[in-house]
């Protein structure tokens, strides 16, 4: 018998927005619906964004235009809209809280949406006055707090591109991103609380800037004579949010999201796997600088729902932080990473909460493993709330796969191709396969998939779909078993995922090569128990040059930020290279695991990987 840990009652199916969504459109099998929705993706897009109440200045003539090429698909066309009329502006009377947060020493703060309303308008006005136009870059390096709200929909408002960059980060990941983006403003705080000590941010931010303005975000909340102002009526195609992801080779990629495509696309999962109900207060435990923190607040927002950020580390000051303020908070949705269970099961005690208020778990960032994924269903989640586990990324700011609150769950499944989303898995020939491990693409476009990497528009084209013409290459691993249910195993470029954010080993070897004593360097991502991944460095020095594993892990923190400080780092006489020069880093892996080499005929100098491991 297949291995299902949760099962929901036919009654539980009949209350959920999917399934009232399904009948409305003739279907009472949700395979039947699934298939349908790929194949007929217009229909599909055109019900949904009438189905989750998207409100439209102009209406769209068009639901897709694909006739500059599948990679250049636009969306419903001729449209003119605001993601912040949808997530504010139409809601600003109603009487629920639009915020509740929480920081760690424990105040808490409610903002209602007449108040974030206000400050919105009030932010907007503040822009203006610094000269911002319609397309401008606005960067924000914030903790998570209410203002980053009010910074996102002033933005939005106006037009302004926003960027959001992790607090995390060091120096110079920092200023890569506001480099290339080429931001205005950047706006942060002085500095951020993590476990009673004060982190200093506005100084890292200021080093990091060298063009960019930075603002206090003090500065812009200061009451500035302004009125009500109503958002601008954009072009469905007009861009909202310059979200920053990593590949294998080069700095970060800016990917672009528009008002429509970006909406579409998270109301959608927000509605359909999260079963959004008026009443529900949505916890996400997430940086703004990653994808879920917009996606968290746009997507609750549009439904005018409460969201309830913390700003604070998970076990601080004790390991059932999360828990007691769930409870004590009445939240109904709660999503986490994988990395964040894995660092809690060992000390927490989610038992000791009843939790009655929490409805649904979530997941995201990278695969599970089965005894945590089971720790999290049965110690959170009472075995009997399930977990929606999504797989996507920045890139598409939502996900290819979820499970729908309708059907069965395996331990660590996502479920399926999620509604409207044509994803496969495919073999090196783009071949559909079952039953065994193969590349997760996308064989049609979605609404929310990147126009492109901002201002490098064949680096788009190389990086998602240069591989199989007219597939979107997301770079994973997948498989679906015999019973129809998807997994994802990690990824298949060399792109490394630590503890749910992703990072490429180019960015990390620029920084490991800043050090004024190493000549090269080539990074590997490992299994780690907690992380999922940890990082491997292997450098050459300079001639002459001295600096232990130590100093060189501080440089990288100090430039990456401390999440992505190496578990280990060797020092080696060369790195192994193809005849074109290009270092082998699946061959440095695989012979630092002890795994099995396999053709090392293109490597010209094979001695190299002697000295590794």
């Amino acid at each position: 018998m297949p291995d299902w840990i949760w099962q929901p009652t036919q009654e539980r199916i009949e209350r959920t927005n999917v399934w009232r969504f399904m009948r409305k459109l003739g279907f009472s099998d949700r395979e039947a619906f699934l298939a349908w929705s790929r194949e007929h993706s217009e229909e599909f897009w055109a019900s949904l964004v009438a189905e989750v109440g998207i409100e439209w200045f102009t209406p769209y003539d068009r639901v897709l235009d694909a006739s500059r090429g599948v990679e250049w698909t636009q969306w419903f066309t001729g449209g003119k809209l605001n993601i912040a009329w949808n997530t504010l502006d139409r809601h600003a009377t109603q009487g629920r809280p639009a915020i509740i947060a929480e920081s760690e020493d424990g105040s808490t703060r409610t903002v209602s949406f007449a108040q974030l309303k206000n400050d919105v308008d009030n932010m907007a006005a503040h822009f203006r006055l610094l000269g911002l136009e319609q397309g401008d870059r606005v960067a924000l390096c914030m903790p998570t707090v209410p203002e980053v709200v009010t910074i996102l929909y002033a933005c939005f408002q106006l037009g302004l591109i926003v960027t959001p960059i992790f607090s995390g980060f060091g120096i110079g990941a920092i200023a890569t991103r506001l480099e290339n983006s080429g931001a205005k403003i950047v706006i942060t705080a002085d500095r951020l609380m993590r476990r009673g000590k004060p982190i200093p941010l506005r100084d890292k931010v200021q080093q990091a800037s060298k063009t960019a303005k930075v603002c206090d975000i003090g500065e812009l909340m200061a009451p500035v004579a302004h009125e009500n102002s109503r958002p601008l009526a954009l072009d469905s195609e007009t861009p909202a949010m310059l979200l920053y992801t990593s590949g294998t080779t080069g700095k970060p990629k800016g990917v672009v999201h528009t008002h429509a495509g970006a909406l579409a696309k998270i109301t959608e999962e927000i509605y359909l796997a999260f079963d959004h109900r008026p009443e529900d207060r949505f916890f996400w435990l997430s940086d703004i600088g990653w994808m879920m923190g917009p996606w968290t607040i746009i997507g609750n927002h549009h439904f005018g729902g409460t969201i309830f950020l913390y700003d604070g580390a998970p076990d601080y000051p004790g390991p059932d932080r999360l828990w007691e303020m769930i409870e004590r908070h009445g939240i109904t949705t709660f999503g986490v990473s994988p990395t964040a269970i894995r660092m809690l099961m060992r000390t927490s005690s989610p038992n000791n909460y009843a939790m009655e208020s929490l409805r649904l778990l979530g997941s995201t960032g990278e695969p599970w493993d089965e005894s945590s994924y089971r720790w999290f269903f049965e110690n959170a989640g009472k075995s009997r709330r399930p977990i929606i586990n999504i797989c996507g990324g920045t890139e598409i700011v939502g996900s290819f796969l979820f499970n729908l609150p309708i059907q069965p769950i395996k331990p660590c499944t996502l479920g399926a191709p999620a509604p409207g989303m044509a994803t496969e898995v495919v073999d090196e020939a783009g071949r559909p396969v079952r039953g065994e491990m193969g590349y997760l693409v996308c064989t049609k476009p979605a609404p929310s998939m990147t126009r492109g990497v901002w201002g490098d528009p064949q680096r788009y084209l190389d990086s998602y779909w240069s591989r199989w013409p007219g597939y979107w290459n997301h770079g994973d691993w997948a498989s679906v078993d015999e019973d129809g249910c998807w997994f994802v195993h990690g990824r298949a470029d060399e792109s490394m995922n630590v503890a749910g954010r992703k990072v490429g080993p180019a960015e990390v070897e620029e920084a490991l090569i800043e050090h004024p004593a190493v000549s090269e360097a080539a990074v590997i991502g490992i299994p780690d128990e907690i992380k999922g991944e940890a990082i491997v460095a292997f450098v050459v020095l300079k001639p002459g040059a001295v600096a232990s594993a130590q100093d060189l892990g501080t440089h990288v923190a100090h430039v990456m930020g401390s999440a992505f400080r190496p578990k280990a780092i060797e020092t080696v006489r060369e790195l192994p290279k193809t005849q074109s020069g290009k270092i082998v880093r699946r061959l440095i892996r695989q012979k630092y695991l002890g795994e099995p080499l396999g053709d090392t005929s293109t490597v010209e100098n094979p001695a190299a990987l002697d000295f590794v491991g």
